[in-house]
């Protein structure tokens, strides 16, 4: 049976965001790296602007925007691989819900690697907060897809015919 080549795409993102993430925690992401680009910039902006709270407010949200991203990705590759897996009986709402339910949960298995992974680069560290900053991203990114996707739902359905 051939694969759509929509599947096939849609977690091919996943997988390449995925290796983002993963390139990004390397020493490449460390905050002696990043620093070398937010600073000069936040200066730019602010010449008196706190710079130690400027950068953490940068790094961390780049790790919620990134794990937003990704938990999109995989909901939208869930619900393209198998759009009617997730049904309870005949009750089709539960679908987008369980899709939902289950990126967040790969989102957040994928959080807590990346930061086990950041266990073993010099000058990186493991950190509970940074899992939960990365989990809050993947909520954060659904619950925003939800709420864009209800209103144009009710945008189409009352637009007239």
């Amino acid at each position: 049976m051939p694969v759509d080549s929509r599947v096939f795409r849609s977690w091919l993102y996943v997988a390449c965001w995925m290796v983002l993430i993963f390139t990004l925690s390397t020493t490449l992401g460390s905050a002696a790296h990043t620093s070398r680009v937010i600073e000069p910039l936040v200066r730019w902006f602010d010449p008196n602007a706190n710079l130690e709270l400027a950068h953490f407010l940068v790094r961390k949200t780049a790790h919620l925007t990134e794990y937003a991203i990704l938990a999109t990705l995989i909901f939208r590759a869930l619900r393209l691989t198998a759009p009617t897996c997730f049904v309870r009986s005949r009750n089709r709402r539960w679908a987008p819900a369980m899709a939902l339910a289950i990126a967040l949960g790969l989102s957040a298995a994928y959080a807590t690697t990346d930061e086990f992974h950041q266990s073993f680069i010099p000058g990186r560290e493991a950190c509970l907060r940074d899992v939960l900053i990365d989990s809050s991203g993947a909520l954060g990114g659904l619950v925003g897809l939800a709420a864009v996707t209800l209103v144009l739902r009710r945008r189409e359905k009352s637009a007239p015919v």
